[in-house]
Formats: C-alpha cells, structure tokens, sequence
C-alpha cells in the first residue's frame, strides 16, 4: 500500500505517524516550516492522555518529562481568596490509573519527534506545504507549496488553525474570533513569587480577564498565561508584546495576581478562536485531525489531549479495516461528537463561566465573586470543568479498557 500521507509535524500530526507506524503502516509526514518544533508553553493533559501515550508506544517518556500537580485550584482574582480546588494527588491517580499532568509542549513535542525519527515507518519532510490535494479511488495527491506532487494512500489533514486541508475539506472560511486575548510567558522558578510557587495548576478568575499558572520541566520554569476579554477583532499568533501592554488589562486584580504578571517576560500575544463544529470533516480518503478538525478555546485545557486521542482512533481504524474510506468515516463517527462537545463546552466555560456570569448578573463590578455567585453554585462549575478537562471517570475507564 502507498504510505499515509500527514499535513503538520505538530504534536498531532506526529502522534497519528507514531501511531501509524506501530500498526505496520508507512507514513510521510509533510511540515510547511522549516524545521519540526512547537511554538507554545505549557499545556495540560488528563489522564487519557496517558492512556493514549502508552498505545502510541511513548507513555513511559511522557511520564517522566511531566510534573504531576496535586491539585487544580480555582482564586478570586479580586479578593485573592480560593474559590474551590480539586484534589489530583495520589488517589485521583489511583482512581483514574493515570496522572493529571503538565508538560512543555516542546517537551511533549520532542518526544513524539524522537519516536517517529527511532521509526523506519515514518518519514519525516521539512518546507513541504500542502497547498490543495486531489484523489481517486486508490489514492490521494497532494501538491506542495514547492511544485511537488506527493501520492499516497490516505491524506490526514493535522495542519493547524489555518489548515488549507480543511480549506478544501469543509470550506467554512476564517475562524470564529473569541475577543480574547492572551499572553503567555515562562519564566525560571526562582523569579516565580515563592509563596506562590505551587504545585497546581491555578486559575485566579476576576472580571474581564484571568491569569494561569503552573511549573514545567521538573520545576525548572513556570508556565504563566493572562487572558483579558478586550474585544479583539481578529486574530494574532504569536507577537512579542511589552510587560506594560500586558499589565494594563489586570490594574484591577488582586496585588498577588499583578506581581504574577510582573514578574513574566519575553510576553508573547494570541488571539483565542476556534470554529463551529462542523457534521463532517471526511471526504474520502482525506480527513482532518487535531486543531485542524475541531479547534476550541483553550478553556478545559483540551486541545492536545484531544488531537492525541484522534490519532489514537484514527491509527486504530486505518489497521483494523481493510477499506481507507471506511476506516476515515469510523474515526470520524466515533470522534466528531466527543469533540464537537468540547468545543461547545470550552465556549461556555469551565472556569471561565465564573467570569461569564459575574459579567452578567454585575455587569457595574463587584468586591468577591461570592457576592455574586453563590459557592454551591462555583463548586458544581468546579465539578463541570473537572469533566470538560478529560477525566470523567466513565470516558476513562472506556479509554483504558480499549488499550
């Protein structure tokens, strides 16, 4: 069989060649830039995840480049008071057979790079954009940016936010724009407040905005993000910002959240978006996988863990059937629902539903979120969110039992 072709050396797009390659399959995988790597800081991942790592052949690297928080803590961005936390400590990891953890993405990605550059299956191209593809019924060809046709088997679409695969696939146009804005740092622990160096994953919530933060790469760094509902119009990816541009949206925090901030540098600026999910992203022997099917806002801390388990499904089915297209409509039919949720879910919250409705039931501002939210009511959102984030147990008990 002709090799399956990849759009995108992200951790998606390397994730289903790892997968791939393990099921016996050959894999090219074609990244537009120059060279494979991951821009980003830190992310978080649920206990499927690791699920998915140990079928992909890469849990036990996985695990030790990770730090295992003990909680997920929810403060007042105002009053500087905890809302509510969720223990993720020794029990939950029992319970759930695996950790919540917090890795670098260029970590995690350096990983999954390392297993498919170990993999004879999977070959591994640099400057090679796709541009547009074309297929019969035994293959699909792709042309590049460069001129060059690339022919294979399948095609799989693991191109991003902006993934010219799902220009032709879905067609739907630029994505939604949340009017978010966030700024992302790291900085070395030591800069890091030391009374605020815990090991969590906290998200300190106040009107307009919120500010995340948690330690990566055995500690060595902090992973900070401030995200401020401004109203931006379009979107942005990446741009170097000023520490005075990043403050000016957090004046009205807690003097515990604004030393956070203070103490970040080298601030980077994204534009949230994401897009409606859509009831196909197969056509043929072409499908999507990853941010390039089912972006979201980075909400429930979602998005990898999602794009890992698509390849997990989508290698299953390529080497369980012997026809590509019903392989591509099975993964398909067993992932757009689960994902389409997400992205709905991370639209309306987590712990961003905290800022919604204080937004809306004291639009004027007001002194503690409690005044205005009830704690009952912020713990069962802390309890959602526990869902939202990939760790329900009924999913990962489901996960586990299909390894």
């Amino acid at each position: 069989m002709e090799p399956i072709l990849v759009g995108g050396g992200g951790i998606g797009g390397l994730a289903v060649a790892r997968g791939l390659a393990r099921k016996g399959l050959r894999v090219i995988v074609l990244e537009r830039s120059a060279a494979l790597g991951e821009i980003g800081a830190g992310i978080q991942l649920g206990p499927n995840a690791f699920h998915a790592f140990d079928a992909l052949g890469v849990g036990d690297a996985a695990r030790r480049m990770a730090v295992y928080i003990d909680r997920l803590r929810l403060m007042d961005a105002v009053s500087g008071d905890e809302i509510a936390h969720i223990a993720l400590d020794e029990p939950f990891r029992e319970r759930f057979g695996n950790p919540y953890a917090v890795v670098h993405r260029g970590d995690l990605h350096g990983v999954l790079l390392q297993a498919c550059r170990d993999d004879p299956g999977v070959e591994l191209r640099v400057k090679s954009e796709i541009v547009a593809y074309e297929q019969d019924e035994t293959s699909v060809t792709v042309a590049l940016s460069s001129g060059e046709r690339v022919t294979g088997a399948a095609l799989i679409g693991a191109d991003g936010l902006w993934s010219n695969v799902r220009r032709q696939v879905v067609g739907d146009g630029p994505p939604r724009v949340s009017g978010h804005t966030t700024y992302r740092s790291v900085i070395p622990t030591e800069r890091m407040p030391e009374d605020l160096r815990w090991n969590a994953a906290t998200l300190w919530a106040g009107p307009k905005c919120h500010v995340v933060h948690y330690p990566l790469s055995g500690w060595k760094v902090f992973n900070l993000v401030a995200t401020y509902h401004n109203d931006a119009p379009e979107p942005v990816a990446g741009r170097p910002v000023s520490a005075e541009e990043v403050i000016a949206g957090f004046r009205h925090t807690h003097p515990r959240v604004q030393s956070i901030i203070e103490h970040g540098s080298d601030w980077k600026l994204w534009v949230l978006c994401d897009r409606d999910p859509v009831l196909e992203w197969t056509d043929g022997r072409v499908t999507l996988l990853g941010d390039a099917a089912h972006p979201m806002y980075p909400v429930g801390s979602n998005g990898a863990s999602q794009a890992i388990l698509d390849a997990r499904e989508l290698a299953d089915q390529l080497a369980a059937q012997t026809s590509i297209d019903a392989a591509l409509a099975s993964y398909e039919a067993a992932r757009r629902p689960a994902t389409g949720a997400v992205v709905l879910a991370n639209r309306k919250g987590g712990p961003d539903r905290v800022l919604q409705l204080a937004e809306e039931r004291a639009p004027n501002g007001f002194a503690n979120i409690e005044d205005v939210i009830p704690r009952a009511e912020l713990e069962s959102i802390a309890q959602s969110y526990k869902q939202t984030a990939g760790f329900d147990r009924d999913t990962v008990n489901r996960s586990a039992a299909a390894k």
